[in-house]
């Protein structure tokens, strides 16, 4: 599936292919949290890292705990996606940031639940305290929902 992207002002623009693009997974982290998640929380979905096509510029941050290189708009401060060089294969973009209709999980995860504010609401669905052991693509594979 190809996936286009924008940030809030468009100097942004971008593009990559998803086999992955079910915005299930929820992070509560304190990265998330205080770069990308207004609701305390944010949602990023899965794209080929080699299939990335951008218009505009970004600028990095580098949290210093984990490996993530976070990409945003220096004009407007959208978050628009995570690099890591760890999965380098992969680029995980903010659901926020896609323009694409994606389509609607059946079902959720909550992850890094441990981080997240006091005030976040944490709606139904499966509870983890840091990252669950089914990776992305697994459970989308799962499910039947890998897209062509």
């Amino acid at each position: 599936m190809l996936l286009k992207g924008s940030c809030h002002c468009r100097a942004v623009r971008f593009s990559l292919r998803s086999e992955t693009p079910y915005p299930y997974m929820w992070c509560y982290c304190s990265i998330c949290r205080k770069t990308a998640g207004g609701g305390g929380y944010a949602i990023n979905i899965m794209g080929r890292a080699d299939s990335l096509q951008v218009k505009g510029r970004t600028k990095a941050y580098r949290a210093t705990r984990g490996g993530g290189e976070r990409r945003f708009c220096p004009k407007c401060g959208s978050a628009l996606w995570v690099w890591d060089k760890r999965w380098a294969q992969w680029v995980y973009p903010f659901a926020s940031a896609i323009d694409t209709k994606l389509p609607v999980p059946r079902e959720r995860q909550l992850i890094f639940l441990q981080s997240k504010a006091n005030w976040a609401q944490v709606p139904q669905g499966s509870r983890f305290g840091e990252y669950p052991k089914e990776s992305i693509i697994d459970w989308h594979r799962k499910r039947g929902l890998l897209a062509a």
